[in-house]
């Protein structure tokens, strides 16, 4: 039986990099898209819980739904496959997923997040343009049906997500990094609507990329795709060995019991 490869992203079904990424892996098995009706950039791992969910079933495996990356990967697993998926892959997103903050707001980065607490080993993969704004999707598509084809033959952990930075061509290599930062300092646009109401825009700024020179963020500029491991674990067990807090919340507990 062929393995059945789910994909999504938070672009929308119909953008280009999803697309190239179902030419790229139509040899490897059976390629599944289950993916938004539009843009749902900067959604997290938000799920549709106060209203209905409508899909649409474009062509034969390939559905569109008006809800959010994660909504998309529950409804695949339990409506829309035909059995649980060898492996997810979110993306090619349209412009980079790098640092702390970035992937804890992506749509495509949660997408395969979503994956992972599935037990389904999942990749967030994400493209940078060159200087004329150009996006080659066709090679990060090549890039990632090789990684594709080398993960069926040794399965990836299930409970970890592989987050994936490609740069634009020429790449030099591929190393494996931990995540930097990049600091948001968003700009509220103010505007007033022809009733003469106030209303806010929340743009993106100008955020600052800060990490060592193994982080992700520093390390993409070199001209090197990124491949980040990510756990679904976010336990700071540095603070679970702190003396101070242990004795904090012991006379707490004392006070209330």
């Amino acid at each position: 039986m062929k393995p059945l490869i789910l994909l999504t992203n938070d672009d929308g079904f119909y953008s280009e990099g999803i697309g190239s990424l179902s030419r790229c892996l139509k040899s490897l098995g059976q390629i599944y898209i289950v993916a938004p009706d539009r843009e749902k950039s900067a959604t997290s791992l938000a799920l549709t819980l106060h209203r209905p969910l409508r899909v649409k079933r474009i062509k034969p495996k390939v559905y569109a739904v008006d809800g959010t990356p994660a909504d998309c990967v529950y409804l695949a697993l339990q409506k829309l496959l035909p059995r649980k998926p060898t492996l997810l892959i979110s993306g090619i997103n349209r412009g980079p997923n790098l640092g702390q903050q970035d992937i804890s707001y992506s749509g495509t980065v949660a997408a395969a997040i979503q994956g992972s607490f599935l037990r389904i080993p999942s990749l967030a993969v994400s493209l940078l343009p060159d200087e004329k704004h150009h996006y080659s999707f066709d090679l990060a598509a090549r890039f990632v049906a090789s990684l594709v084809e080398k993960a069926l033959e040794k399965p990836l952990p299930e409970t970890t997500t592989l987050n994936i930075n490609i740069p634009p061509p020429p790449v030099k290599g591929i190393k494996i990094v931990k995540l930097g930062q990049k600091r948001y300092n968003p700009e509220i646009i103010e505007k007033e609507d022809p009733r003469n109401n106030i209303y806010y825009w929340i743009g993106t700024g100008h955020p600052k990329a800060e990490g060592d020179k193994n982080s992700d963020v520093k390390i993409i500029t070199e001209g090197y795709i990124t491949v980040t491991p990510l756990q679904t674990d976010m336990t700071d067990r540095k603070f679970l060995q702190i003396p101070t807090f242990k004795e904090i919340f012991a006379s707490i507990a004392d006070e209330i019991s």
